[in-house]
């Protein structure tokens, strides 16, 4: 027997696998390990909605804002700024001041801009509007996936569905808190925003309604904390979340509380610095989520563009709140349109049902082989165990989520591996009815087989591929289970059988005995 390249490369192969399979196999907690998804371990289905609507009126709130920082920063004088559900409505005084405006609003992409007599009508076509109804739901689940990675779940799935849908499966979830503490991690807005309170009628706030602060271009925003309290808030913001750089969860040092840091990009810093050196002594409300939770009195010009959300927060809800600012606020608000819990006892039963399947279809293929094709059945049997290796093995390296259709997978690629297998065994046999020497059967039946197999493997692969594309959640596992086993399939069926019978080929001729080794008669 001599060893030949395609023995040595099948045997690196089945070591490589017989490696690195072993965590996920021992469950041993050193090492890469393949991830149970929600239907084996249990966890949280969720579909989400997403108010898309409102990231159409975030829009204009921001353009307002910008609005107003730059006709302030350029002393231009502004009539009657507001917003309305179809856009920002203003006015100037000085037909001076009209070209630096206009050149200021052009660089809003989309944006369209209605100036009549220096009054100016701000909206978006609906081309643009449906674009940014489409962009708040791509970023809601960008957004979400980035705090469920920061909340330390393994493997979440984040995707979209229809137009205005997310599906959310959170597989290891099974305390009704972890549950909880999810979902208001999920839904949170977490939109941050700093604005200016009205101080000329902020003592009426309690005898004014929601229309009469309208009239002078504020609202009425509660108290985070104390319940019955209200504050009467300019209503276009001084600036956003969008600004944010950064949050922490930081100690009071004189009352031991956690409280959030935020540190402002460049631009954002700029606008606090001028905004708060213009109002030393009036308040500023700090607000989230459309509740006020500080409304300090500016005392100096504050620079740098840092600042402190403080509230009766425990260390685990601060943390949190600081993981939804990282991550970026919603563009629009999500509801919950369905929720589901898997338990980890379902779980179980799966896998164990899945687990006899995969050995019941094993077992049956490796005897069916050993009795019909022989010693070449015992190869093809080598050749299966080596794929199956290699495959657990590289799913374990890329932490790849096994579901249950994956097992199915799994389940398959058994099936198309010997089926490799037999295409080659029959290839040679009919060759060796044709009275070809042994050497000769051997090369041209695998030269026969290796184009159909190719041909099969290749148009399967181009399917598991367009399901990974298209597919979500456990369709993506059963493509990626799939496309992984076709590979190993071609590396052990093509490459390592023939290698062994190169390496076996002298013993074969010496033993003339092409029953024993094809289960063919002579």
């Amino acid at each position: 027997m001599k060893l030949n390249y395609r023995v040595v490369i099948f045997l690196a192969a089945f070591l490589f696998g017989i490696v690195f399979s072993l965590p996920t196999l021992t469950n041993s907690d050193k090492g890469a390990k393949i991830t149970l998804g929600l239907d084996l371990q249990g966890g949280l289905h969720m579909l989400l909605g997403v108010k898309t609507e409102e990231a159409v009126k975030a829009r204009y709130k921001s353009i307002a804002a910008s609005v107003k920082y730059f006709t302030g920063k350029n002393d231009i004088l502004l009539d009657s700024l507001g917003i309305t559900d179809e856009g920002v409505e203003f006015s100037i005084l000085d037909e001076d001041d009209l070209p630096a405006l206009m050149e200021m609003l052009s660089q809003t992409e989309g944006l369209s801009v209605d100036e009549n007599d220096l009054s100016f009508n701000l909206s978006f076509p609906d081309t643009e509007v449906e674009k940014i109804k489409k962009q708040s739901v791509e970023q809601a689940v960008e957004t979400i996936r980035n705090r469920l990675d920061m909340f330390g779940l393994s493997e979440p799935t984040v995707a979209r569905q229809g137009d205005e849908k997310i599906l959310v499966e959170l597989p290891g979830i099974k305390s009704q808190e972890e549950e909880q503490r999810a979902r208001e991690l999920i839904s949170r807005a977490a939109y941050l925003q700093l604005m200016a309170i009205d101080e000329d009628r902020k003592m009426r706030v309690y005898q004014m309604s929601e229309a009469e602060a309208a009239k002078y271009g504020d609202i009425i925003l509660p108290d985070a904390e104390q319940e019955g309290v209200k504050y009467l808030i300019k209503e276009i913001q001084i600036l956003d979340g969008s600004m944010l750089t950064n949050a922490s969860v930081q100690f009071d040092p004189d009352t031991n509380q956690p409280v959030i840091s935020f540190a402002l990009n460049s631009e954002g810093a700029a606008i606090f610095g001028d905004f708060t050196e213009k109002n030393v002594g009036n308040h500023l409300a700090v607000v989230l989520d459309g509740k006020v939770f500080s409304a300090p009195v500016i005392n100096e010009r504050i620079g740098g563009g840092h600042g402190q959300i403080s509230g009766n927060y425990t260390p685990q809800g601060a943390q949190d709140l600081a993981i939804a600012l990282r991550s970026g606020a919603l563009l629009a608000p999500i509801y919950l349109m369905e929720k589901r819990s898997v338990g980890p006892s379902l779980g179980a039963d799966s896998i164990k049902s899945a687990s006899t399947a995969l050995m019941g279809g094993f077992i049956l293929v490796v005897i069916f082989m050993l009795v019909y094709y022989k010693m070449a059945g015992i190869i093809a049997n080598i050749a299966l165990i080596a794929n199956l290796f290699i495959l657990l093995a590289v799913m374990s390296l890329f932490g790849a989520t096994l579901t249950l259709p994956g097992m199915a997978g799994i389940v398959l690629t058994v099936g198309m591996a010997v089926d490799a297998n037999v295409i080659i065994t029959e290839r040679i046999r009919e060759l060796l009815y044709q009275g070809v020497s042994l050497k000769k059967a051997i090369e041209q039946g695998y030269e026969n087989a290796t184009s159909a197999i190719l041909d099969a493997n290749i148009t399967t692969l181009i399917a598991a591929i367009v399901l990974y594309i298209y597919g979500t959640g456990a369709i993506k596992g059963f493509a990626i289970t799939m496309s992984i086993g076709i590979l190993a399939s071609m590396l052990t069926a093509i490459l390592g059988t023939h290698g062994i019978y190169s390496m076996l080929i002298e013993r074969i001729e010496k033993t003339k005995n092409v029953k024993l080794w094809f289960g063919i008669k002579a």
